[in-house]
């Protein structure tokens, strides 16, 4: 009578693994999920951790380029813009919704024909609410970098205290079962550090990168400031850009 339950040996599947190559996928995706379920409760919200970590690591890698915050050459551009009577509302419109610094310059030329320091102050106080974008979702990954280690130790405190109930309850330990409780206990800690470890470098690695990007803003925000009044040379704009 044949099998229905999979491929004759020797065979090969329809999906083009053999069946030798197919049985191994699958004990390791059993081992996986044994290694997982035998973590506990406390699995869960570790692994619930790692997918929000993962989500806001690919969104701000995305978001914090370079060419999303601080296009080169914008300053230049504008100027170009505003010498040749290019500088309309449709342009000013379009820098704001380009990129962070777009949006500061066009706070300031918004105040172009105010005083220096009426423009200045505009543009530092929508500033602030560019890094706050930018640093959008980090006080989240910082978190998730905190506690994950801390819901790994409990859970792993969880599963020592379960393992010498277990002992105590018996006239004879063996050896092999605690120690087999002991490696289950443990996993909880492992998993924790293995999303606490990557969360927390991109987190300081992003702190870094929206650093840089503050500084260069200040320094592209005062070119535009002291060339729309006259306090540096126009010429110059354009060979630092």
């Amino acid at each position: 009578m044949k099998r229905l339950s999979g491929p004759e040996e020797g065979q090969a599947r329809p999906d083009g693994l053999d069946s030798g190559q197919y049985n191994n996928d699958q004990k390791d995706g059993l081992i996986v999920w044994t290694i997982v379920a035998s973590g506990g409760w406390l699995m869960v919200p570790i692994i619930l951790c790692s997918v929000i970590a993962l989500a806001i690591i690919i969104e701000r890698i995305w978001a914090l380029q370079k060419r999303r915050i601080r296009p080169p050459h914008l300053v230049a551009q504008v100027w170009h813009w505003e010498k040749n009577g290019e500088l309309d509302q449709t342009r000013i419109k379009a820098l704001r919704e380009g990129s962070a610094l777009g949006r500061i310059l066009a706070v300031g030329l918004a105040y172009r024909d105010r005083d220096r320091e009426v423009m200045k102050e505009a543009i530092e106080e929508n500033g602030r609410h560019v890094v706050h974008e930018m640093e959008r979702y980090l006080n989240t990954l910082g978190t998730i970098a905190a506690i994950t280690p801390l819901l790994g130790l409990l859970g792993t405190v969880f599963g020592m205290i379960q393992v010498f109930a277990d002992l105590t309850s018996k006239t004879i330990g063996d050896p092999g079962s605690l120690a087999g409780g002991i490696s289950t206990a443990l996993i909880t800690t492992a998993a924790g550090l293995l999303v606490a470890i990557p969360s927390l470098m991109f987190y300081r690695y992003f702190r870094g990168r929206i650093d840089e990007h503050i500084v260069a803003i200040e320094q592209e925000a005062i070119k535009l400031v002291e060339v729309m009044h006259g306090q540096r040379d126009a010429n110059a704009v354009k060979d630092e850009a």
